[in-house]
């Protein structure tokens, strides 16, 4: 009996240490997800900065944005991108270029292939990995522009009701930036519905100062990807062959 019993102790302790460890791993993604520099409130309106938080609840939440893994989607019928969001490992196919980025952008490192000729010199490399990194940053705006109202060096500014081009009845509030990106100058209008708080439409200013937008376009065909809302419509353009996963081969992010 003192043999069972030490062999059950034995067996418990193993099983806590696991669950111990398992856990500490998932709080580990987590946090790799949510490192880095915070979003500053005292920038924002308070009144913009609680709408901010209903679309992020609204299109699944922070937890649900979180712990989204892989996205992938067509960006206007121009290239095909995948995203690791845990890794930062990115994959974009640019058919009219003829050319494929490997990258990660979160050490700014990877490979790129144009025509049939993989990038060798280490300054052309960088540029191009550069440029694939402006690429998925402008394309994954397009695609979770609701999930980024709170990044880090944004400013939101409350300006009240207003109504889409299709006469839809919505909240305004006004994204700028504080030296983020790779166009800090810009400006977004986010149209919100005051019920649903789904994105309706927003405005993009290329320079904050510009009295009028430079295109506008109403965010049309929402639905659930994995545990998160996404709109694919953009006016007369969208974002197609949309995919949201907790698993994806990760050869993609390898292989030419």
């Amino acid at each position: 009996m003192k043999k069972l019993a030490l062999i059950i102790t034995i067996i418990s302790i193993v099983f806590a240490c696991q669950t111990k460890e398992k856990s500490q791993e998932q709080e580990t993604e987590t946090k790799t997800v949510e490192k880095g520099p915070q979003f500053n409130p005292e920038n924002s309106d308070q009144e913009a900065i609680e709408l901010a938080d209903k679309v992020m609840e609204a299109h699944g939440g922070k937890e649900a944005w979180n712990n989204t893994r892989y996205i992938a989607w067509n960006f206007l019928g121009f290239r095909d991108l995948i995203w690791d969001k845990y890794t930062g490992d990115v994959r974009i196919d640019f058919p009219r270029e003829n050319s494929t980025y490997l990258i990660n952008i979160n050490d700014n490192t990877g490979r790129v292939k144009i025509g049939d000729r993989e990038l060798s010199k280490a300054d052309s490399l960088d540029q191009y990995i550069d440029r694939g990194k402006q690429i998925w940053v402008n394309d994954s705006y397009w695609l979770v522009f609701p999930f980024k109202f709170k990044d880090p060096g944004v400013s939101l500014t409350y300006h009240g009701q207003d109504t889409t081009l299709s006469g839809k009845d919505a909240k305004v509030i006004s994204l700028t930036f504080e030296q983020v990106g790779y166009t800090p100058q810009n400006k977004y209008n986010a149209y919100i519905d005051p019920e649903t708080h789904m994105i309706l439409q927003w405005d993009y200013y290329q320079n904050a100062s510009d009295s009028a937008a430079s295109f506008s376009n109403e965010w049309t065909d929402y639905k659930k990807y994995g545990e998160i809302y996404l709109s694919s419509g953009r006016g007369e353009r969208s974002l197609n062959d949309i995919k949201v996963a907790q698993e994806w081969d990760q050869t993609v992010f390898e292989t030419f």
